[in-house]
């Protein structure tokens, strides 16, 4: 079960990425085509206002379908009315009638030859696959070439669009981390939340509710228990906490090493925080993870960071474990997902949204369009090396899976 809720918990990240791009889309006025819940194939889908709203049978995220996201181009007609042609060999003069305007950059003449190709089309006696991709091909040209296409669009509207994804995720862990911060993922108190099975305070007889006011005899500030623990170095401790009015003592209990520091395996309550303390606080926790994600991905240049990357299996086994750890655990882990999301996707490389932000930013600033041979090899660049660093991350999980 939690790894299910892991999963989910994933695809409504992925679901909130989508929704930031179609919701500022609709209002810079780059009407998206579709907007789906889930992937395809469709369970019930519905047209509104131009919009195709569907509802898929994989419920893992979303996706929405913003037109003419690249500058056509003559290839585009091979690609998308090759097995047409082959059927019906007639389509060939409406087919370069096509051709010529795309590559002279005459897109009013590219709707008038696309007007004459659909008539032919709709004529010709093609198989069901063949017809279905010659209407697609149609639907595809005709959004590149009409004036709301993404890639016509003024530079602004396109960087908005486009950062809108990754702005909501982040908007998204803001929120999360505000909403723990105010929930009582503040200042820590002197009270025990919850004792983790298994561990030293377990077997020790700590309880949740225990207030705890000394340790090894001396007085302890609600600041100071968790360094005091750690720097015990794994000496056996006496906690004295203060329990149904009365004064208990618990232990001796000896810290055991985890995640590079000695503990006895309880958490403390925390005290909730102010709604403006809480906003700042997760704006600083934004900017801390921010800058350490930044540093990975720094070290993993240099070739020190590899071990730190994770892919999907991993991030679902991390999810699946803090589920298991509770509520609150999960939440925090969501948030930090939600960022490393938005931070990922803002590395300038295509087609993650920060290589369309730079080449929006680029075409903006030359005054015209890049071609498309340079926005093919570029992707291919960007495409190989977000693989690289998926199978780095599988690889580090598929070791950590094994024990290694």
């Amino acid at each position: 079960m939690s790894i299910v809720i892991a999963v989910v918990g994933l695809g409504l990240l992925i679901l909130v990425h989508e929704l930031g791009h179609f919701l500022v889309a609709l209002a810079v006025g780059l009407r998206p085509r579709r907007f789906y819940i889930g992937f395809p194939p469709a369970l019930a889908k519905t047209t509104r206002n131009g919009i195709e709203y569907g509802l898929g049978a994989i419920p893992l995220g979303g996706f929405v379908k913003i037109p003419g996201m690249h500058r056509p181009a003559p290839a585009d007609v091979d690609l998308h009315f090759g097995r047409a042609l082959d059927e019906a060999p007639g389509l060939v003069g409406p087919l370069d009638r096509l051709r010529r305007p795309l590559g002279a950059g005459d897109y009013e003449a590219a709707r008038v030859a696309l007007d004459e190709l659909a008539a032919a089309v709709g004529r010709a006696r093609l198989s069901p696959q063949a017809a279905s991709a010659a209407w697609k091909g149609l639907s595809e040209v005709g959004d590149a070439v009409g004036p709301d296409a993404y890639w016509r669009a003024k530079t602004w509207k396109r960087v908005a669009t486009i950062f809108a994804g990754p702005g909501a995720n982040i908007l998204l862990a803001v929120l999360l981390f505000a909403g723990l911060y105010m929930a009582g993922g503040g200042k820590a108190t002197s009270a025990v939340d919850e004792v983790l099975a298994g561990t030293p305070a377990q077997h020790a007889g700590l309880l949740a509710g225990d207030r705890i006011v000394a340790i090894d005899g001396r007085p302890v500030k609600p600041g100071q228990i968790s360094d005091r623990i750690a720097g015990s170095e794994g000496k056996p401790l006496r906690l004295t906490v203060r329990r149904d009015g009365k004064q208990v003592t618990v232990g001796p209990a000896s810290p055991v090493a985890s995640d590079g520091r000695y503990r006895l395996g309880f958490r403390l309550r925390g005290a909730g925080l102010s709604p403006p303390d809480a906003s700042w606080q997760a704006l600083r926790l934004t900017g801390l993870v921010t800058r350490e994600i930044g540093a990975s991905l720094g070290r993993l240049v240099t070739g020190s960071g590899r071990k730190e990357i994770s892919s999907p299996v991993g991030i679902v086994q991390g999810s699946s474990t803090a589920v298991k750890e509770g509520g609150q655990t999960y939440l925090w882990v969501l948030g930090l997902l939600s960022l490393s999301l938005a931070l990922l996707n803002l590395l300038p490389l295509l087609p993650l949204d920060g290589g369309h932000i730079a080449f929006s930013l680029i075409e903006g600033v030359r005054g015209r369009s890049v071609g498309r041979e340079i926005y093919e090899r570029v992707s291919a660049i960007g495409i190989a090396l977000v693989l690289l660093l998926f199978f780095i991350g599988l690889s580090n999980d598929i070791g950590r899976l094994g024990g290694g």
